[in-house]
């Protein structure tokens, strides 16, 4: 089996087109669908090298979903990858209906997520992708947050025969922490990448890493240990050690690249209310609002999804509390 080289940092998408092309070799099955983005989707080399592997439908993302989910239904192992803002609004009927419904195990990539977009305004950002996939029946729904992670779903992905929505941003990451189970990844299995006993952080794809950073520095300035989570699978969430983690009583703060509504915070607490849990609670993300322009990385300051900011929240949660 052709194993891609993980161990330093990069692009998850270059991961994802790497990994890719990795099973399209050993299996003729896999096909990749793109929507003018092999570029974009970093499958440029995918597509010269295996030509048969690859359909090109152009700026047309309803297509896209239902020719994937055409060949899902004869038996290709389909990944469709477009950019997130539009997979995952203008072809949401067929995601509904041609995937979910029809049971099809079409892998939807959604490629610079988020705010990846930063500086081409709200309407290139998705962060209202977890919360309509999340209302859609029979779909699992996925941000890596590091290499590791993204190789590992990739391959999961291919394997598993259901609908899969897969969610990857543009920038380097750096690699997590060898998580307290030795590295092992499994969808909704939240990875635990550090311990400690005063707060959890529980992150999803891009924000795990500032959330780490964020530990860190309470750690150093405060003397305050936090547990940090990469939460990467968003639906179906990891509730037993979400339980797990709230019956310690500890704050518990989420950060995540979307909208406050419908996300992986919502989703946190909408499980800790109805279940009887208390702990003081807070969820960073994007408010009700059109973003501010920018870098991600200037959009993730000014709301406060960064080291600072994170940290900061939590100091201000603990004072309410």
């Amino acid at each position: 089996m052709a194993v891609v080289d993980t161990s330093v940092g990069k692009a998850n998408l270059e991961v994802f087109a790497e990994t890719l092309e990795a099973l399209a070799r050993e299996d003729r099955n896999v096909i990749a669908v793109t929507s003018d983005s092999r570029g974009s989707g970093k499958l440029a080399p995918f597509g010269q090298r295996l030509p048969k592997q690859i359909v090109e439908v152009g700026i047309a993302e309803q297509n896209l979903v239902g020719v994937a989910a055409g060949l899902a239904s004869t038996g290709k192992k389909v990944f469709a990858v477009s950019p997130a803002c539009f997979l995952t609004a203008r072809s949401l009927e067929q995601i509904k209906n041609d995937v979910a419904y029809s049971d099809n195990p079409v892998n939807l990539v959604g490629i610079s997520a988020g705010v990846s977009y930063g500086a081409l305004g709200s309407t290139h950002h998705s962060l209202h992708d977890f919360a309509v996939l999340r209302a859609i029946n029979n779909m699992i729904i996925v941000a890596p947050a590091d290499a590791f992670e993204t190789e590992q779903a990739i391959r999961q992905a291919a394997a598993l025969e259901k609908p899969v929505y897969l969610r990857f941003g543009k920038k380097n990451m750096p690699l997590l922490p060898i998580d307290t189970e030795g590295g092992k990844f499994q969808f909704a299995k939240g990875r635990i990448i550090r311990e400690g006993d005063d707060l959890v952080l529980i992150g999803t794809g891009e924000t795990v890493q500032p959330a780490l950073e964020a530990a860190k520095k309470l750690s150093k300035e405060h003397n305050i240990e936090a547990t940090v989570v990469s939460m990467h699978t968003i639906k179906p969430l990891d509730y037993d050690l979400l339980s797990e983690l709230a019956a310690t009583g500890k704050p518990i703060v989420t950060v995540e690249e979307h909208m406050i509504y419908g996300g992986l915070g919502e989703a946190c607490a909408s499980f800790l209310i109805q279940n009887g849990f208390k702990n003081p609670f807070k969820i960073i993300g994007i408010p009700d609002e059109y973003t501010v322009t920018g870098s991600q990385n200037d959009i993730f300051r000014h709301y406060g999804i960064s080291e600072q900011g994170i940290a900061s929240s939590f100091l201000n949660l603990i004072k309410k509390n």
